[in-house]
């Protein structure tokens, strides 16, 4: 059975609250937009409808996340953020694109900070997407760093399964070097992925 996946980093959620915080911003957005999506998308959701959500809820989390903070029974940040888009998919289902998710007053800000934490299932999916969210973040950021032939042998062995021996051949190089590379990655990936997160919520 895998563990919990760890949570966001503190040091990035407490930079949430300062809107003008552009790279706090965009990594969050880089790494739960898809998440998000793929939750519409499993609600029945059209593309459009599935951007629109996203909107949705990255701008409900911009309104409470101070008041979230403030919380001393909080939890994780991954469960308040799913429960809201959850919460936002099924207010979208049923209203069309009437109104919007909140006002943006403090009422409303409020009642965001204050949704219950998601269902054991619903969680377990939504850390499994998660997992793989991270990974793909973490590769496009390690990918621009290595060389090609290091990526590539990381690549085909690790992810596609391709044994070292064939691997070597295509990229007419020797074992060794596939070896090396891959090890290279899967370093660099730790790293990166480390950077992003810790182990829990202080």
């Amino acid at each position: 059975m895998h563990s919990s996946p760890p949570e966001t980093r503190a040091s990035l959620i407490l930079r949430l609250p300062d809107a003008a915080d552009v790279a706090a911003w965009d990594e969050v957005v880089a790494i739960y937009t898809p998440l998000i999506r793929r939750l519409a998308f499993a609600q029945g959701m059209q593309p459009a409808d599935a951007d629109d959500l996203v909107q949705e809820v990255f701008s409900a989390i911009a309104r409470s996340v101070s008041q979230w903070l403030d919380r001393t029974d909080r939890g994780g940040f991954r469960a308040w953020l799913l429960t809201i888009a959850r919460n936002a998919a099924v207010n979208y289902l049923t209203r069309r694109g009437t109104r919007t998710l909140a006002t943006g007053d403090e009422d409303a800000a409020a009642m965001l900070a204050e949704v219950p934490a998601p269902t054991s299932e619903v969680s377990s999916q939504f850390d499994q997407e998660y997992r793989r969210e991270v990974f793909r973040w973490a590769a496009a950021q390690v990918k621009c760093q290595v060389a090609e032939t290091t990526w590539a042998a990381f690549w085909m062995t690790q992810v596609e399964g391709i044994s070292v021996a064939e691997t070597a051949r295509r990229l007419e190089v020797s074992v060794g070097t596939i070896y090396v590379g891959r090890s290279r990655v899967m370093s660099r990936l730790k790293e990166v992925v480390k950077q992003h997160e810790v182990t829990q919520w202080c």
